[in-house]
């Protein structure tokens, strides 16, 4: 049973243009290609294949929006560092995500990061930009359950921003991820 029963694919933008009316609240989900953003969404709206899943990094190419209820969406964006397309495309990933910023309607960022990596160069690069343009930032560590307890334990004393434990596979963090994204979306408040 999904958490989010009207849940649907809303489009895939390639251009600002396409992007749907600034109404409402949405948040984005971004993090490095193959960080499991794709894994994170479908756990978090209890669906298995709203977002696809793969295990070739950077299949996500376009800015995908997802309408969780009404004029509350969930954006899926790019992943960053290694991802398999051409220059140019890659390169005109970072204008849509730039194309986000002035948006009324932008609450958020859920940054998924590979737990067992822990926060890289462009994590942090990511987190100055939302820094930079007024956006709260909440880290999901993903694939939390391939760590040790002690090791999950640093990583969140170590956390420089709101952040949590977060396993797709196990449901770890689920509901915690669940209850942040639906206060950003005004979702049941």
């Amino acid at each position: 049973m999904s958490n989010y029963p009207n849940a649907r694919f809303l489009i895939s933008a390639a251009a600002a243009a396409q992007f749907p009316r600034d109404v409402g609240a949405e948040v984005a989900i971004v993090g490095r290609s193959n960080a499991g953003k794709s894994s994170a969404i479908n756990a978090i709206v209890s669906r298995r294949h709203l977002a696809r899943t793969s295990k070739t990094p950077g299949r996500t190419r376009l800015l995908n929006f997802f309408e969780l209820a009404p004029e509350a969406r969930l954006i899926d964006l790019p992943g960053y560092g290694y991802a398999q397309g051409p220059r140019e495309e890659r390169a005109s990933w970072a204008a849509l995500i730039e194309a986000l910023a002035p948006r009324e309607s932008l609450r958020g960022l859920l940054l998924v990061v590979d737990a067992r990596r822990g926060l890289m160069a462009g994590d942090r690069q990511l987190m100055d930009w939302a820094a930079s343009i007024g956006q709260p930032v909440h880290v999901l560590y993903s694939k939390s359950d391939q760590l040790s307890r002690a090791e999950g334990q640093r990583l969140m004393q170590n956390a420089p921003v709101s952040a949590q434990l977060f396993s797709a596979h196990k449901g770890t963090g689920v509901e915690e991820a669940r209850a942040h994204l639906n206060q950003w979306l005004g979702i049941g408040s």
